[in-house]
């Protein structure tokens, strides 16, 4: 079964959910409202678990603006744009 990111209509909470083609739209966690969303979400293809893993800790890091992994240092142009990689 895939995993599937939502962003609930009733409130601002984004979030993701195990479900199979057949499930009805699941209930938003924070608000309990059946008016959710499915929404395009990051997939990281070809990479081992423990690079993906590596990879989403460079970006879950980057909050604090420091130098990482490509991308991570947020520069608001996106990736490859701040030239310190």
């Amino acid at each position: 079964m895939p995993i599937y990111q939502y962003a609930c209509r009733n409130c601002p909470s984004t979030f993701e959910e195990l479900v199979s083609a057949s499930d009805p739209t699941p209930l938003c966690p924070s608000c309990r409202a059946a008016d959710a969303e499915r929404v395009l979400s990051v997939v990281a293809v070809g990479r081992s678990p423990a690079a993906a893993r590596a990879l989403a800790a460079s970006f879950a890091g980057s909050a604090g603006g420091g130098a990482g992994a490509c991308g991570a240092c947020g520069d608001p142009r996106g990736p490859g744009a701040c030239a310190l990689d």
